[in-house]
């Protein structure tokens, strides 16, 4: 069984920095792209960022307006996201996901970590 597991969530204040990590663990598989995904109270999951495992080509959403850093590392399935001077509306259970080659979408979620920005 394959899992993903997220790490490095917490709480901190307007303009800080917190640095999610990502890493498979069970049976390897083929990547195609490993993504981070947000889901605050009340509002549906959005996409944040993604990465192409194969040339690394990034994808952020408008909102991330260059704050987050997307990273992936090729030797193991594991994908960082550096989030930086964050804001409160950032708040949300952050969720990583990863999506096999051949399938149409992310079919691999990690459980969530929780971000909290205070003002």
């Amino acid at each position: 069984q394959v899992q993903l597991v997220e790490s490095g969530g917490g709480m901190v204040q307007a303009g800080d920095s917190l640095r999610l990590s990502c890493a498979a663990s069970g049976r390897a598989f083929s990547t195609y792209a490993m993504a981070w995904f947000r889901q605050a109270p009340g509002k549906e999951r959005e996409i944040v960022a993604s990465i192409r495992w194969s040339g690394g080509s990034t994808y952020y959403a408008d909102f991330v307006e260059g704050r987050f850093t997307i990273s992936r590392e090729l030797r193991k399935i594991a994908a960082h996201l550096q989030m930086n001077s964050l804001k409160p509306e950032d708040t949300a259970v952050y969720y990583c996901a990863a999506q096999r080659i051949g399938a149409r979408e992310y079919d691999i979620w990690g459980q969530g970590t929780q971000v909290t920005v205070s003002s």
